[in-house]
């Protein structure tokens, strides 16, 4: 009976698997412990709807940047500390939905949490938006920190997908606590492989990332 239950498990996760592109695998199934918080799957970002291609609660990466990523788990863990990822890989689709979603100026329901000091008509010019995304590669995410013990996120100063200066890596006007948070996110992700992004705080790109030039649109599911 137990090697007929581990049979039918083995063939559900080759099927999963199988559904997607050589190359890519589902974060959870290989760092099991990793927290998610997947946004554009909810309501709860800028746009303040779910975001086209995103039809599960699962994170997406390519098999190189999920490795990468369990050697910061495994360290984070001796802390007491877990990576959660807001964003993973991102379909094309969804970045169209962005765009469409910039282009209507009247479409500012969560203007004050996420962009209260930018005029929406320039996130295109601001680079707060763009035609193209690194997380449709499959080897780009956006993370945080959580501490075990509470199960509350570490403070960084702005929330995830905040548009503004604030949320620049080297933004200096941030207490002394907020500070040492983005510093040990930045060097325990740069350690493991990930280079980040000036601009924001949660954004890494898995360096020498496999599918650079690709921009994938297969749905997360």
């Amino acid at each position: 009976m137990r090697l007929r239950l581990l049979f039918f498990s083995l063939l559900l996760t080759n099927t999963i698997s199988a559904q997607l592109p050589k190359g890519f695998v589902y974060v959870n199934q290989q760092i099991p412990d990793i927290q998610t918080e997947l946004r554009y799957f909810s309501n709860n970002n800028f746009v303040g709807q779910k975001i086209d291609g995103y039809n599960k609660d699962v994170c997406i990466l390519s098999l190189q940047a999920t490795n990468a990523l369990k050697k910061v788990q495994d360290e984070l863990r001796t802390f007491k500390l877990s990576i959660k990822i807001y964003d993973a890989y991102r379909p094309q689709r969804a970045v169209n939905h962005f765009i469409a979603w910039a282009k209507d100026l009247n479409d500012t329901i969560n203007k004050q949490q996420f962009y209260p000091d930018v005029d929406k008509k320039d996130l295109f010019k601001d680079q707060y938006i763009a035609s193209k995304s690194r997380h449709s590669s499959g080897s780009t995410l956006d993370v945080t920190l959580v501490d075990l013990d509470t199960g509350e996120e570490l403070d960084m100063g702005t929330p995830y997908d905040y548009f503004g200066p604030q949320s620049w890596i080297h933004y200096i006007r941030l207490t002394t606590q907020q500070k040492a948070n983005r510093l040990l996110l930045q060097s325990i992700m740069t350690k493991h492989g990930f280079r980040p992004y000036p601009w924001e705080w949660w954004h890494f790109t898995l360096r020498g990332e496999p599918f650079r030039d690709e921009h994938y649109n297969f749905p997360v599911e």
